[in-house]
């Protein structure tokens, strides 16, 4: 049997002056002593390698969060990879010591819409880790083993800590269902955006168009696989078959709208503000528009996405601009809310 890097041998305990972040309401936080939560019957303890911050942590912390979609006082952090540390009653004892990255909703499993494989849509209501359950800025997480998705020995627990944003952008690339040669098309270039490049360009397209706000985000989208860049103010096609929408804004929405054929597709993964103006219905209808949302990721795009990353397609890495030790977490919330083009992705690390 191969031995697992990070495995039993190497698990550690956790050091005992290990800390975790709490924001206890809207612009307050503080940094507390934390104390491991022994796995209970179908759960698992694991040791946080590393934990994203992307603008919905921002929300939390500046109180932004729409109702009912945070619960405080809370440790936050969704986006996280880790090392399985130990198991509890029900879970096979295999699983400690291998790497791992983990679904956040906390879906009820009994529902139709659970039955139905579509975990974000539970009707038991919306529970996730980092926004009303405990998340992984902290030295360790506890939670359900079925969660959680088991990666290759000698996968890079760095760049797997993006796995969380690429699984709902697999959910929006498999919504989209492009086949080879489709000419397809990305509204966004930052994390989300350049996920989507990598999913679409797995599928072979005949062009790959990149449409964002900054021209410094064209070399990176070439590189993961854009045949064509253009900033949003220039002249843009309006044939294409697909297009994904990750930047978040209805100005977006509507440019990402304008790029497609008639009868194209076209999938919104942003979530602007409340009340912004949003696509023209007559346009949709006349056009024959198939239009899909995305709003986190069901199990299916989660296994997408660790099939992707495990076959070399998938590469996070360059995303990463900043990794900061847990006690920073007021500069990563300030970093990632700069609007500084050298700021990509901000990870802290316990």
């Amino acid at each position: 049997m191969t031995a697992h890097p990070g495995g039993p041998a190497a698990a550690a305990s956790v050091a005992a002056d290990s800390l975790a972040v709490v924001v206890e309401g809207p612009g307050t936080h503080r940094l507390v002593a934390h104390e491991p939560r022994d796995p209970g019957p179908g759960e698992a303890l694991v040791g946080v390698h590393a934990t994203g911050i992307c603008g919905s942590d921002r929300e939390v912390y500046q109180g932004n969060r729409p109702e009912g979609y945070v619960r405080y006082p809370l440790t936050p952090g969704h986006e996280w990879s880790g090392t399985v540390l130990r198991v509890g009653a029900g879970v096979p004892a295999s699983l400690t010591g291998r790497k791992v990255v983990g679904e956040g909703f906390r879906n009820c499993q009994v529902c139709d819409r659970c039955h139905a494989g579509e975990t974000t849509l539970c009707s038991a209501g919306y529970e996730e880790t980092g926004f009303t359950r405990p998340g992984a800025m902290a030295a360790t997480l506890t939670l359900p083993a079925r969660l959680l998705h088991v990666l290759p020995d000698e996968a890079d627990l760095t760049a797997a800590a993006l796995l969380e944003p690429a699984a709902c952008i697999a959910a929006a690339a498999l919504k989209a269902n492009a086949v080879p040669g489709e000419r397809v098309a990305v509204v966004g270039t930052g994390t989300l955006g350049m996920f989507a490049v990598q999913f679409l360009r797995a599928h072979s397209p005949a062009e790959l168009l990149v449409v964002g706000s900054r021209d410094d985000r064209e070399a990176l989208s070439r590189r993961y696989g854009a045949t064509d860049f253009r900033t949003k103010d220039r002249q843009l096609p309006d044939d294409f078959d697909v297009v994904i929408e990750t930047a978040g804004s209805a100005d977006a929405a509507r440019t990402a709208a304008s790029l497609l054929r008639r009868g194209g597709r076209l999938v919104l993964t942003g979530i602007p503000a409340p009340g912004a103006d949003g696509l023209d219905p007559t346009d949709l209808v006349v056009r024959q528009l198939e239009v899909h949302t995305v709003f986190g990721a069901a199990p299916d795009a989660w296994a997408h996405t660790v099939r992707v990353f495990a076959a070399g397609l998938l590469d996070p890495l360059p995303l990463v601009t900043h990794e900061l030790p847990l006690a920073d977490f007021s500069r990563a919330i300030e970093l990632v809310g700069s609007g500084d083009p050298a700021v990509g992705k901000v990870l802290l690390r316990p």
